[in-house]
């Protein structure tokens, strides 16, 4: 397995378990807040997804700048540029999303916050099982040149 195949179950590993959570919190959402309450999960559950996506989608983005090296500053740029970017939609969907009046802002944001903390668990879980190997390129002894 390689790194963008890691990438890729990662990204939609998160997208079902992020579909699950909206499911259950729209549920429960219409059950508290009717309406709203139904629409602020769904909502939250977009944005938490919408949260989670962006860092696969950087890390495929940061492998192409950095030609594949993690350590270049093409890789670092692209990866932490999204995290910045994320940190922003993050905090304009609270505040913005939170005055509005056609959806529960209570259950808004909890889902968001489950939606996030499901995807970093998942995410740990998918890397966790993943068969990366640690170094490459070594010559180990005994082994055919």
């Amino acid at each position: 397995m390689n790194a963008s195949q890691l990438v890729r179950r990662a990204l939609s590993a998160g997208a079902i378990v992020t579909a699950l959570i909206g499911m259950v919190a729209a549920v429960i959402g219409a059950l508290l807040g009717e309406l709203a309450g139904m629409l602020g999960a769904l909502v939250g559950a977009g944005v938490g997804f919408a949260l989670l996506g962006l860092t696969p989608v950087s890390i495929m983005w940061g492998f192409k700048l950095g030609k594949g090296d993690v350590l270049s500053p093409g890789f670092f740029s692209a990866v932490l540029g999204t995290w910045l970017v994320k940190f922003v939609v993050f905090l304009a969907a609270v505040f913005w999303l939170g005055d509005q009046t056609w959806l529960d802002s209570t259950i808004l944001f909890v889902t968001i916050v489950a939606s996030v903390l499901a995807g970093l668990i998942t995410d740990l879980v998918v890397v966790a099982k993943s068969r990366m190997p640690y170094v490459s390129d070594i010559d180990l002894p005994g082994d055919p040149q």
